[in-house]
């Protein structure tokens, strides 16, 4: 064993961490619900309200670049993006859920910042409302877990 683990306790404190969200606002009453739950569960985990940026786009494309002057900042922990993308009768929901996937996870790893990715990516509107408080509550328990096994490991 090289080491002894932190507790969950400590893996999912938000004392000290500072926040940053972006938020789509299409299919806005599915990403309220998101940003809603999120933010909760950030405040149940001990993030302070004024450690958290919240910002709002106009859709699952334009939150990596959000993302991205937010990291460049470099006064974030973690990173939350939200949105919800649901299938319609073309191609177009392939190429926005893989390209705003895509760049997700590019921004997560070139700038070295946790980046929870709860861009929803569904067949019809009830699925995506099923899962927004979830999914909402999973992201804000994987930003500060991430922050802090980064700090860990830094």
């Amino acid at each position: 064993m090289f080491g002894a683990e932190k507790g969950s306790a400590d893996k999912l404190s938000g004392k000290k961490l500072v926040i940053g969200i972006v938020q789509a606002r299409f299919n806005e009453s599915v990403t309220n619900a998101l940003a809603d739950a999120c933010l909760k569960e950030l405040a149940a985990l001990g993030v302070e309200a004024g450690n958290i940026t919240h910002v709002r786009v106009p859709g699952a494309l334009e939150v990596p670049v959000a993302l991205q002057a937010m990291a460049e900042s470099d006064k974030y922990d973690a990173l939350v993006a939200l949105g919800c993308i649901i299938r319609g009768e073309t191609y177009h929901f392939e190429l926005v859920a893989n390209e705003s996937g895509a760049a997700v996870t590019r921004l997560a790893l070139d700038y070295q910042v946790p980046i929870a990715n709860a861009i929803l990516t569904t067949e019809n509107l009830a699925q995506a409302e099923v899962r927004q408080t979830e999914k909402g509550r999973d992201a804000a328990r994987v930003a500060v877990e991430m922050a802090n096994l980064l700090d860990d490991l830094a």
